[in-house]
Protein backbone atom coordinates (compact mmCIF):
# COMPACT_ATOMS: atom_id res chain seq x y z
CA UNK A 1 0.00 0.00 0.00
CA UNK A 2 1.68 3.23 -1.14
CA UNK A 3 1.34 6.37 0.92
CA UNK A 4 1.22 9.49 -1.21
CA UNK A 5 3.95 12.11 -0.72
CA UNK A 6 2.98 15.50 0.69
CA UNK A 7 2.87 18.58 -1.53
CA UNK A 8 6.40 19.80 -2.22
CA UNK A 9 6.42 23.51 -3.09
CA UNK A 10 5.00 26.87 -2.13
CA UNK A 11 3.60 29.23 -4.74
CA UNK A 12 6.05 32.06 -5.43
CA UNK A 13 3.45 34.71 -4.64
CA UNK A 14 3.28 33.41 -1.06
CA UNK A 15 7.01 34.07 -0.60
CA UNK A 16 6.44 37.75 -1.35
CA UNK A 17 3.84 38.29 1.38
CA UNK A 18 4.83 40.31 4.43
CA UNK A 19 4.14 39.08 7.96
CA UNK A 20 1.36 41.68 8.20
CA UNK A 21 -0.29 40.43 5.00
CA UNK A 22 -0.11 36.83 6.21
CA UNK A 23 -1.68 37.87 9.51
CA UNK A 24 -4.55 39.68 7.78
CA UNK A 25 -5.26 36.71 5.51
CA UNK A 26 -5.24 34.30 8.45
CA UNK A 27 -7.56 36.65 10.36
CA UNK A 28 -10.05 36.67 7.48
CA UNK A 29 -9.90 32.88 7.13
CA UNK A 30 -10.41 32.52 10.90
CA UNK A 31 -13.38 34.91 10.79
CA UNK A 32 -15.01 32.69 8.18
CA UNK A 33 -14.46 29.73 10.48
CA UNK A 34 -16.03 31.70 13.32
CA UNK A 35 -19.15 32.34 11.24
CA UNK A 36 -19.42 28.69 10.27
CA UNK A 37 -18.81 27.42 13.80
CA UNK A 38 -21.38 29.80 15.30
CA UNK A 39 -24.02 28.63 12.85
CA UNK A 40 -23.11 24.97 13.19
CA UNK A 41 -23.35 24.90 16.97
CA UNK A 42 -26.11 27.50 17.49
CA UNK A 43 -28.95 24.98 17.51
CA UNK A 44 -27.34 23.17 20.45
CA UNK A 45 -27.43 26.17 22.78
CA UNK A 46 -30.80 27.37 21.42
CA UNK A 47 -32.46 23.95 21.72
CA UNK A 48 -34.95 24.92 24.49
CA UNK A 49 -35.90 28.10 22.60
CA UNK A 50 -36.37 26.28 19.30
CA UNK A 51 -38.42 23.56 21.00
CA UNK A 52 -40.80 26.18 22.39
CA UNK A 53 -40.95 28.21 19.17
CA UNK A 54 -41.40 25.35 16.70
CA UNK A 55 -43.51 23.06 18.89
CA UNK A 56 -41.15 20.07 18.52
CA UNK A 57 -39.10 17.85 20.86
CA UNK A 58 -35.41 18.07 21.78
CA UNK A 59 -34.46 15.05 19.62
CA UNK A 60 -36.27 16.73 16.69
CA UNK A 61 -34.09 19.81 17.12
CA UNK A 62 -31.21 17.34 17.21
CA UNK A 63 -32.34 16.31 13.73
CA UNK A 64 -31.80 19.94 12.60
CA UNK A 65 -28.21 19.60 13.81
CA UNK A 66 -27.90 16.32 11.92
CA UNK A 67 -29.42 17.88 8.76
CA UNK A 68 -26.74 20.57 8.76
CA UNK A 69 -24.04 17.96 9.33
CA UNK A 70 -25.45 15.87 6.49
CA UNK A 71 -25.17 18.93 4.24
CA UNK A 72 -21.49 19.15 5.13
CA UNK A 73 -20.97 15.47 4.37
CA UNK A 74 -22.62 15.81 0.96
CA UNK A 75 -21.27 19.25 0.07
CA UNK A 76 -17.63 18.82 1.08
CA UNK A 77 -16.58 16.29 -1.57
CA UNK A 78 -19.12 17.53 -4.15
CA UNK A 79 -18.08 21.20 -4.04
CA UNK A 80 -14.40 20.30 -3.73
CA UNK A 81 -14.63 18.27 -6.94
CA UNK A 82 -16.68 20.90 -8.77
CA UNK A 83 -14.28 23.63 -7.62
CA UNK A 84 -11.08 21.68 -8.34
CA UNK A 85 -10.26 23.87 -11.35
CA UNK A 86 -11.15 27.17 -9.68
CA UNK A 87 -8.68 29.63 -8.21
CA UNK A 88 -8.64 29.39 -4.44
CA UNK A 89 -9.63 33.02 -3.95
CA UNK A 90 -12.63 32.71 -6.27
CA UNK A 91 -13.72 29.49 -4.61
CA UNK A 92 -13.43 30.93 -1.09
CA UNK A 93 -15.52 33.97 -2.04
CA UNK A 94 -18.18 31.80 -3.68
CA UNK A 95 -18.37 29.46 -0.69
CA UNK A 96 -18.74 32.31 1.81
CA UNK A 97 -21.46 33.92 -0.33
CA UNK A 98 -23.28 30.60 -0.51
CA UNK A 99 -22.97 30.23 3.27
CA UNK A 100 -24.48 33.67 3.84
CA UNK A 101 -27.50 32.77 1.70
CA UNK A 102 -28.03 29.44 3.46
CA UNK A 103 -28.08 31.09 6.88
CA UNK A 104 -30.36 33.89 5.74
CA UNK A 105 -32.79 31.24 4.54
CA UNK A 106 -32.50 29.51 7.95
CA UNK A 107 -33.41 32.78 9.65
CA UNK A 108 -36.52 33.13 7.50
CA UNK A 109 -37.67 29.48 7.43
CA UNK A 110 -41.29 29.47 8.65
CA UNK A 111 -41.69 25.81 9.65
CA UNK A 112 -39.70 22.96 11.14
CA UNK A 113 -39.79 21.10 7.81
CA UNK A 114 -38.45 24.11 5.90
CA UNK A 115 -35.70 24.51 8.49
CA UNK A 116 -34.60 20.91 7.91
CA UNK A 117 -34.10 21.78 4.23
CA UNK A 118 -32.40 25.14 4.85
CA UNK A 119 -30.03 23.75 7.49
CA UNK A 120 -29.01 21.04 5.02
CA UNK A 121 -28.36 23.70 2.35
CA UNK A 122 -26.42 25.89 4.80
CA UNK A 123 -24.11 22.97 5.56
CA UNK A 124 -23.13 22.33 1.94
CA UNK A 125 -20.22 24.85 1.67
CA UNK A 126 -18.86 24.20 5.18
CA UNK A 127 -16.32 21.47 4.46
CA UNK A 128 -15.10 22.87 1.15
CA UNK A 129 -14.46 26.27 2.79
CA UNK A 130 -12.36 24.80 5.59
CA UNK A 131 -10.51 22.55 3.18
CA UNK A 132 -9.54 25.39 0.85
CA UNK A 133 -8.84 27.71 3.80
CA UNK A 134 -6.47 25.15 5.35
CA UNK A 135 -4.59 24.70 2.07
CA UNK A 136 -4.35 28.48 1.69
CA UNK A 137 -3.01 28.88 5.24
CA UNK A 138 -0.39 26.18 4.63
CA UNK A 139 0.61 27.80 1.32
CA UNK A 140 1.47 31.11 3.03
CA UNK A 141 3.25 29.52 6.03
CA UNK A 142 6.71 27.90 6.51
CA UNK A 143 6.71 24.11 6.03
CA UNK A 144 7.69 23.44 9.66
CA UNK A 145 4.69 25.47 10.88
CA UNK A 146 2.04 23.59 8.94
CA UNK A 147 0.24 22.24 12.01
CA UNK A 148 0.21 25.71 13.56
CA UNK A 149 -1.22 27.26 10.36
CA UNK A 150 -4.02 24.70 10.25
CA UNK A 151 -4.76 25.23 13.95
CA UNK A 152 -5.12 28.99 13.32
CA UNK A 153 -7.75 28.35 10.64
CA UNK A 154 -9.50 25.90 12.98
CA UNK A 155 -9.32 28.55 15.72
CA UNK A 156 -12.44 30.12 14.21
CA UNK A 157 -14.43 27.01 15.10
CA UNK A 158 -13.17 26.91 18.67
CA UNK A 159 -13.72 30.63 19.17
CA UNK A 160 -17.25 30.09 17.92
CA UNK A 161 -17.79 27.59 20.73
CA UNK A 162 -16.11 29.86 23.28
CA UNK A 163 -17.66 33.19 22.24
CA UNK A 164 -20.06 32.84 19.31
CA UNK A 165 -22.26 30.08 20.67
CA UNK A 166 -22.75 31.57 24.17
CA UNK A 167 -23.54 34.94 22.54
CA UNK A 168 -25.94 33.22 20.15
CA UNK A 169 -27.65 31.47 23.05
CA UNK A 170 -27.94 34.75 24.97
CA UNK A 171 -29.26 36.56 21.89
CA UNK A 172 -31.81 33.82 21.26
CA UNK A 173 -32.99 34.00 24.86
CA UNK A 174 -33.52 37.79 24.92
CA UNK A 175 -34.71 38.38 21.33
CA UNK A 176 -35.30 35.43 18.99
CA UNK A 177 -33.19 32.52 17.80
CA UNK A 178 -33.76 33.50 14.13
CA UNK A 179 -31.61 36.63 14.57
CA UNK A 180 -28.63 34.38 15.25
CA UNK A 181 -28.65 32.94 11.74
CA UNK A 182 -29.16 36.42 10.28
CA UNK A 183 -26.09 37.63 12.20
CA UNK A 184 -24.07 34.67 10.88
CA UNK A 185 -25.03 35.65 7.32
CA UNK A 186 -23.66 39.15 7.98
CA UNK A 187 -20.36 37.81 9.34
CA UNK A 188 -20.03 35.52 6.31
CA UNK A 189 -20.47 38.48 3.97
CA UNK A 190 -17.85 40.41 5.97
CA UNK A 191 -15.43 37.50 5.56
CA UNK A 192 -15.96 37.46 1.80
CA UNK A 193 -15.30 41.21 1.65
CA UNK A 194 -12.05 40.95 3.63
CA UNK A 195 -10.79 38.03 1.53
CA UNK A 196 -11.61 39.95 -1.64
CA UNK A 197 -9.42 42.81 -0.38
CA UNK A 198 -6.54 40.99 1.33
CA UNK A 199 -6.05 37.62 -0.39
CA UNK A 200 -3.85 37.72 -3.54
CA UNK A 201 -5.22 35.91 -6.57
CA UNK A 202 -2.12 33.73 -7.02
CA UNK A 203 -2.27 31.59 -3.86
CA UNK A 204 -3.00 28.40 -5.78
CA UNK A 205 -1.72 24.86 -5.80
CA UNK A 206 -1.22 22.62 -8.78
CA UNK A 207 -4.38 22.29 -10.83
CA UNK A 208 -5.93 18.85 -10.72
CA UNK A 209 -8.64 17.32 -12.84
CA UNK A 210 -11.60 16.09 -10.77
CA UNK A 211 -11.06 12.50 -11.92
CA UNK A 212 -7.38 12.71 -10.94
CA UNK A 213 -8.38 13.94 -7.48
CA UNK A 214 -10.84 11.08 -7.11
CA UNK A 215 -8.20 8.51 -8.07
CA UNK A 216 -5.63 9.97 -5.68
CA UNK A 217 -8.25 10.21 -2.93
CA UNK A 218 -9.12 6.52 -3.10
CA UNK A 219 -6.35 5.34 -0.76
CA UNK A 220 -6.81 3.29 2.40
CA UNK A 221 -4.79 5.70 4.64
CA UNK A 222 -7.07 8.56 3.54
CA UNK A 223 -10.23 6.65 4.41
CA UNK A 224 -8.75 5.51 7.72
CA UNK A 225 -7.95 9.09 8.75
CA UNK A 226 -11.47 10.18 7.84
CA UNK A 227 -12.94 7.27 9.82
CA UNK A 228 -10.97 8.24 12.93
CA UNK A 229 -12.56 11.68 12.80
CA UNK A 230 -16.06 10.48 11.88
CA UNK A 231 -16.24 7.84 14.63
CA UNK A 232 -13.83 9.01 17.31
CA UNK A 233 -15.10 12.59 17.46
CA UNK A 234 -18.80 11.69 17.60
CA UNK A 235 -18.66 11.44 21.39
CA UNK A 236 -18.10 15.16 21.86
CA UNK A 237 -21.16 15.98 19.79
CA UNK A 238 -23.25 13.39 21.61
CA UNK A 239 -22.71 15.33 24.85
CA UNK A 240 -22.54 18.84 23.36
CA UNK A 241 -25.79 18.55 21.42
CA UNK A 242 -27.85 17.80 24.54
CA UNK A 243 -25.92 19.92 27.03
CA UNK A 244 -28.68 22.54 27.39
CA UNK A 245 -31.45 20.11 28.45
CA UNK A 246 -28.93 18.15 30.54
CA UNK A 247 -28.09 21.30 32.52
CA UNK A 248 -31.79 22.04 32.98
CA UNK A 249 -32.96 18.52 33.86
CA UNK A 250 -29.94 16.93 35.59
CA UNK A 251 -27.79 19.75 36.94
CA UNK A 252 -31.01 21.70 37.61
CA UNK A 253 -29.70 25.19 36.95
CA UNK A 254 -31.50 28.15 35.40
CA UNK A 255 -31.28 28.74 31.63
CA UNK A 256 -28.93 31.67 32.31
CA UNK A 257 -26.14 29.16 33.06
CA UNK A 258 -26.37 27.42 29.68
CA UNK A 259 -24.13 29.92 27.82
CA UNK A 260 -21.42 29.38 30.43
CA UNK A 261 -21.66 25.63 29.97
CA UNK A 262 -21.30 26.04 26.22
CA UNK A 263 -18.36 28.38 26.76
CA UNK A 264 -16.65 25.56 28.67
CA UNK A 265 -16.51 23.55 25.45
CA UNK A 266 -15.02 26.64 23.80
CA UNK A 267 -12.29 27.00 26.44
CA UNK A 268 -11.38 23.35 26.00
CA UNK A 269 -11.59 23.68 22.23
CA UNK A 270 -9.25 26.69 22.06
CA UNK A 271 -6.68 24.96 24.28
CA UNK A 272 -7.10 21.69 22.40
CA UNK A 273 -6.74 23.41 19.05
CA UNK A 274 -3.28 24.74 19.87
CA UNK A 275 -2.28 21.51 21.60
CA UNK A 276 -3.38 19.63 18.48
CA UNK A 277 -1.19 21.84 16.28
CA UNK A 278 1.79 21.13 18.55
CA UNK A 279 1.06 17.39 18.69
CA UNK A 280 0.79 17.31 14.89
CA UNK A 281 4.14 19.04 14.35
CA UNK A 282 5.79 16.86 17.02
CA UNK A 283 4.15 13.43 16.74
CA UNK A 284 2.16 13.49 13.46
CA UNK A 285 -0.66 10.92 13.49
CA UNK A 286 0.59 9.39 16.75
CA UNK A 287 -0.87 12.39 18.58
CA UNK A 288 -4.36 11.06 17.76
CA UNK A 289 -4.26 8.19 20.23
CA UNK A 290 -3.40 10.58 23.07
CA UNK A 291 -6.47 12.71 22.30
CA UNK A 292 -8.79 9.72 21.92
CA UNK A 293 -7.60 8.13 25.18
CA UNK A 294 -8.20 11.42 27.00
CA UNK A 295 -11.66 11.66 25.43
CA UNK A 296 -12.63 8.16 26.55
CA UNK A 297 -11.86 8.98 30.19
CA UNK A 298 -13.51 12.43 30.10
CA UNK A 299 -16.69 11.07 28.51
CA UNK A 300 -16.95 8.18 30.97
CA UNK A 301 -16.81 10.67 33.83
CA UNK A 302 -19.45 12.98 32.35
CA UNK A 303 -22.54 11.30 33.91
CA UNK A 304 -20.98 11.70 37.36
CA UNK A 305 -19.78 15.27 36.79
CA UNK A 306 -23.12 16.42 35.33
CA UNK A 307 -24.79 16.38 38.76
CA UNK A 308 -23.30 19.67 39.99
CA UNK A 309 -22.68 23.05 38.36
CA UNK A 310 -18.92 23.36 39.05
CA UNK A 311 -18.26 19.79 37.93
CA UNK A 312 -20.32 19.95 34.74
CA UNK A 313 -18.45 23.12 33.76
CA UNK A 314 -15.19 21.24 34.34
CA UNK A 315 -16.53 18.35 32.26
CA UNK A 316 -17.32 20.62 29.30
CA UNK A 317 -13.74 21.95 29.30
CA UNK A 318 -12.17 18.49 29.46
CA UNK A 319 -14.41 17.11 26.69
CA UNK A 320 -13.78 20.23 24.59
CA UNK A 321 -10.08 19.35 24.56
CA UNK A 322 -11.04 16.71 21.97
CA UNK A 323 -10.69 19.57 19.46
CA UNK A 324 -6.97 18.69 19.39
CA UNK A 325 -7.88 15.85 17.04
CA UNK A 326 -8.73 18.27 14.19
CA UNK A 327 -5.27 19.71 13.34
CA UNK A 328 -3.68 16.28 13.74
CA UNK A 329 -5.95 14.58 11.21
CA UNK A 330 -6.01 17.56 8.81
CA UNK A 331 -2.22 17.62 8.65
CA UNK A 332 -2.01 13.83 8.29
CA UNK A 333 -4.44 13.91 5.38
CA UNK A 334 -2.15 16.33 3.54
CA UNK A 335 0.62 13.74 3.87
CA UNK A 336 -1.36 10.80 2.52
CA UNK A 337 -3.69 12.44 -0.02
CA UNK A 338 -1.16 13.09 -2.81
CA UNK A 339 -2.83 14.99 -5.67
CA UNK A 340 -6.22 14.98 -3.91
CA UNK A 341 -5.32 17.82 -1.55
CA UNK A 342 -8.50 19.89 -1.95
CA UNK A 343 -10.81 16.88 -1.84
CA UNK A 344 -9.07 15.38 1.19
CA UNK A 345 -8.96 18.68 3.09
CA UNK A 346 -12.66 19.24 2.48
CA UNK A 347 -13.54 15.65 3.30
CA UNK A 348 -11.82 16.04 6.67
CA UNK A 349 -14.65 18.38 7.66
CA UNK A 350 -17.19 16.05 6.13
CA UNK A 351 -15.84 13.37 8.45
CA UNK A 352 -16.12 15.60 11.49
CA UNK A 353 -19.67 16.50 10.52
CA UNK A 354 -20.45 12.84 10.10
CA UNK A 355 -19.49 12.80 13.77
CA UNK A 356 -21.78 15.81 14.27
CA UNK A 357 -24.66 13.85 12.74
CA UNK A 358 -23.79 10.52 14.38
CA UNK A 359 -23.30 11.90 17.89
CA UNK A 360 -26.72 13.60 18.29
CA UNK A 361 -28.44 10.66 16.59
CA UNK A 362 -26.92 8.01 18.88
CA UNK A 363 -27.27 10.23 21.92
CA UNK A 364 -30.91 10.91 21.05
CA UNK A 365 -31.55 7.18 20.69
CA UNK A 366 -30.16 6.55 24.17
CA UNK A 367 -32.25 9.38 25.65
CA UNK A 368 -35.43 8.27 23.85
CA UNK A 369 -34.85 4.70 25.07
CA UNK A 370 -35.06 5.99 28.63
CA UNK A 371 -31.39 5.86 29.65
CA UNK A 372 -31.39 9.51 30.70
CA UNK A 373 -29.72 12.72 29.56
CA UNK A 374 -26.30 11.74 30.88
CA UNK A 375 -26.23 8.51 28.89
CA UNK A 376 -24.67 10.61 26.12
CA UNK A 377 -21.37 10.35 28.01
CA UNK A 378 -21.34 6.55 27.80
CA UNK A 379 -22.32 6.70 24.13
CA UNK A 380 -19.44 9.12 23.51
CA UNK A 381 -16.91 6.96 25.37
CA UNK A 382 -17.85 3.98 23.20
CA UNK A 383 -17.25 6.08 20.09
CA UNK A 384 -13.82 7.16 21.39
CA UNK A 385 -12.89 3.50 21.88
CA UNK A 386 -14.00 2.76 18.32
CA UNK A 387 -11.86 5.66 17.10
CA UNK A 388 -8.85 4.22 18.93
CA UNK A 389 -9.34 0.87 17.21
CA UNK A 390 -9.42 2.55 13.80
CA UNK A 391 -6.27 4.50 14.74
CA UNK A 392 -4.44 1.23 15.51
CA UNK A 393 -5.52 -0.13 12.13
CA UNK A 394 -4.28 3.04 10.41
CA UNK A 395 -0.89 2.84 12.11
CA UNK A 396 -0.52 -0.79 11.07
CA UNK A 397 -1.29 0.22 7.47
CA UNK A 398 1.30 3.02 7.54
CA UNK A 399 3.99 0.75 9.00
CA UNK A 400 3.27 -1.82 6.31
CA UNK A 401 3.68 0.83 3.60
CA UNK A 402 6.87 2.39 5.01
CA UNK A 403 10.39 1.29 4.19
CA UNK A 404 12.62 -0.05 7.04
CA UNK A 405 14.55 3.25 7.03
CA UNK A 406 11.34 5.25 7.39
CA UNK A 407 10.17 3.06 10.26
CA UNK A 408 13.50 3.55 12.07
CA UNK A 409 13.36 7.30 11.51
CA UNK A 410 9.77 7.44 12.79
CA UNK A 411 10.69 5.48 15.92
CA UNK A 412 13.65 7.79 16.60
CA UNK A 413 11.42 10.88 16.40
Amino acid sequence: MDVAPPPTSLPSVADELTARQVGLILFALTLGGFAIGTSEFASMGLMPNMVASLGVTEPQVGHLISAYALGVVVGAPLLAILGAGWKRKTLLLALMGFYALGNLASALGPTYESLLVFRFIAGLPHGAYFGVAALTAVAISPPNKRGRAISLVMLGLTLAILIGNPLATWLGQIIDWRWVFAAVALVALTTATLLAIWLPAGIDGAKAHPLDELRAFNRLPVWQALAIGAIGFAGMFSVFSYLAPTMLEVTRVSPAWIPLGLAGFGVGGVIGNFVGGWLSDRFQLRGAWMVLAWAMVALLLFPLLAKGLPTILLATVTIGLMGALGPILQSHLMDVAGDAQTLAAASHHAAFNTANALGPWLGGMAITAGYGWTSTGYVGAAMAVAGLLIYLWAQRTLRGAATPAEVACDAAS
